[in-house]
């Protein structure tokens, strides 16, 4: 045994020469569970990373959708139907009486004159009830039966914009036009037949959408 060797030390770790065999710790093993650790990491991050875009780009539901947001199995809504959802009274399937609410006189017969050139069939004509004579204050009300709102006060209407609509307890499909004190005349015919074309057009069918 040399001088160099220190006592009970013997085997592989006998110093036999004048050189020093250097005592390390293993590090070896704990670096390559470091590293092991460290690419763990890595990879959940990115797998996490992934899963984000997934449910990014499938809308959360596991559907492909494309650059718009749509997914790419949507299907087209169906088509409205051509006509109109309620049939409108034409012009002359509506009787109008025309009352005069205001304090010029021949204004009812006048208003009455031109809606028969319009088309509409007129019925009495003259002089406001005494619940509306001077009274009412817009340009007209139009009065009829419930019934009227599913189609006669819309069609009378787009003769007189800014008229307001009232129900009362008659059974006839008859409709009153009151003309109130800011009227002034019914809307040009030109106006008037634009809004009935409108009033009449079939809705367009919705887009297709998800």
């Amino acid at each position: 045994m040399s001088m160099l060797t220190p006592p009970g030390m013997g085997g592989k770790y006998r110093i036999t020469g004048d050189v020093y065999p250097r005592m390390r710790r293993p590090h070896r093993r704990r670096r390559i569970i470091l590293t092991a650790a460290a690419g763990a990491l890595v990879l959940g991050a990115a797998g996490w990373g992934t899963l984000q875009l997934v449910e990014v780009f499938t809308g959360g539901d596991g559907k492909t959708t494309t650059a718009a947001g749509k997914q790419a199995d949507c299907k087209p809504v169906a088509k409205a139907s051509a006509q109109p959802a309620t049939a409108l009274p034409k012009p002359g399937q509506i009787t109008v009486n025309v009352y005069n609410a205001t304090p010029r006189a021949g204004l009812a017969k006048t208003t009455a004159d031109e809606l028969k050139k319009r088309g509409f069939a007129i019925g009495k004509v003259g002089n406001a009830p005494a619940p509306y004579d001077k009274k009412v204050p817009g340009s007209g009300i139009l009065l009829g039966a419930p019934a009227a709102t599913k189609g006669s006060f819309s069609v009378l209407g787009t003769q007189l914009k800014g008229a307001t609509t009232k129900v009362d307890a008659r059974t006839t499909a008859d409709v009153d036009l009151i003309i109130g004190t800011a009227f002034k005349n019914l809307d040009p015919k030109a106006a008037a037949d634009a809004a009935l074309v409108a009033l009449n057009k079939p809705k367009e069918p919705l887009p297709g959408h998800c």
